[in-house]
């Protein structure tokens, strides 16, 4: 079962291409999930493996500080970054697209924030043969209200909707560097289409996630009215009311690896 599964209970709406998701917590939902995630958490800025060797070499305490050296250790860049990773998480549960750069593992500075866009779902249609993308923006807020929402929604339609060529190319150079054929093959995709720009509208869909302490404010059901149809939308909201203490909490069992 996977992690929104066991998690939260969702609510699900579609209208031709316009998906509207809300999330809540289950009772008992958050305790289900606690250890996954905060793994979770932790693959997004290293490969587990490596973590695992560093315990076997240094111990858990060390290998911990390591870790935290990639983690960011305000609350702001926790919160964003968390956002990333429970829409990667999302999207690869529930549509069905790769993410297939941890981009949280690149960052310049572990407080800072990444430029681009903030995850980029990619994979190939029902016949395996035609490339499809996902362009998404996440955000976490203790209060989400219209101006983020509509802050979002910008960055979403910018470059005339597509992803940005520096988020394409990165993601693309990542997939290239890898052992992995199918990796090479996306991301000589992905490199194409940076110079082409060959993919319909139609196969470039969006998502707009927030995670926020006071739920769906209206502004999202509105947002998604006011998109066009010529793609799928996905606007997403995960309701922690707890917001900032939730973060805190995971972060801080991400950073503990156990004891000798």
């Amino acid at each position: 079962m996977s992690l929104y599964e066991r998690w939260c209970d969702a609510t699900r709406e579609k209208d031709k291409r316009k998906y509207y998701w809300t999330y809540v917590e289950k009772h008992g939902g958050r305790d289900e999930i606690q250890g996954d995630l905060a793994e979770t958490i932790r693959s997004h800025y290293d490969r587990l493996e490596r973590i695992a060797e560093d315990v076997d070499r240094l111990g858990y305490k060390v290998a911990a500080e390591i870790l935290s050296e990639a983690i960011p250790q305000t609350s702001k860049g926790r919160s964003g970054d968390l956002g990333e990773i429970l829409a990667t998480e999302l999207v690869e549960e529930e549509i069905g697209l790769r993410v297939p750069v941890r981009r949280l593992r690149y960052k310049d500075g572990r407080n800072m924030a990444m430029r681009g866009d903030d995850f980029i779902g990619a994979g190939y249609d029902s016949k395996g043969e035609k490339l499809w993308l996902l362009k998404g923006e996440a955000k976490s807020n203790k209060v989400l209200g219209k101006a983020t929402v509509t802050s979002a929604r910008k960055v979403l339609n910018r470059d005339s909707g597509r992803c940005t060529p520096d988020s394409l190319l990165f993601v693309a150079n990542r997939l290239l560097e890898s052992n992995d054929p199918d990796d090479n093959a996306l991301g000589r995709s992905l490199r194409d289409e940076v110079g082409l720009k060959s993919l319909r509208a139609d196969r470039i869909d969006h998502m707009l996630f927030t995670v926020s302490g006071n739920g769906p404010h209206a502004s999202l059901k509105q947002d998604l009215e006011a998109t066009g149809a010529n793609r799928d939308q996905y606007v997403v909201n995960i309701h922690v009311e707890d917001h900032q203490d939730f973060i805190a909490a995971m972060y801080q069992e991400a950073e503990d690896l156990g004891d000798d």
